[in-house]
């Protein structure tokens, strides 16, 4: 099943502010991670909504939906990546 129309729904703004109090609520240690992506999605449904106050409609609240779901997976992809390089650099100085 192809998902690339969802693209076209994202928020770069909405993404980018998820993204940042996504990251806050992973370094709070009493907050459970699990719920972080329900929290994202609700929040970026939320923003997306102001945004667009005179125009909602159910593109306005996918868009949000889509864009909060994607700044934990945006995250989750920057920190394998991170993680990934930092070990290439410690078994080669381990040479």
């Amino acid at each position: 099943m192809d998902l690339d129309f969802l693209l076209q729904y994202i928020n770069l703004i909405t993404l980018g502010i998820c993204l940042c109090i996504g990251y806050a609520f992973k370094k709070i240690d009493k907050f459970n991670n699990q719920y972080i992506p329900a929290v994202m999605l609700l929040l970026g449904t939320i923003i997306n909504v102001l945004v667009n106050i005179p125009n909602i409609n159910m593109a306005v609240i996918l868009g949000g939906m889509i864009s909060g779901l994607a700044s934990t997976g945006l995250y989750e992809a920057m920190r394998n990546l991170l993680e990934k390089d930092g070990k290439k650099e410690d078994s080669e100085n381990d040479e």
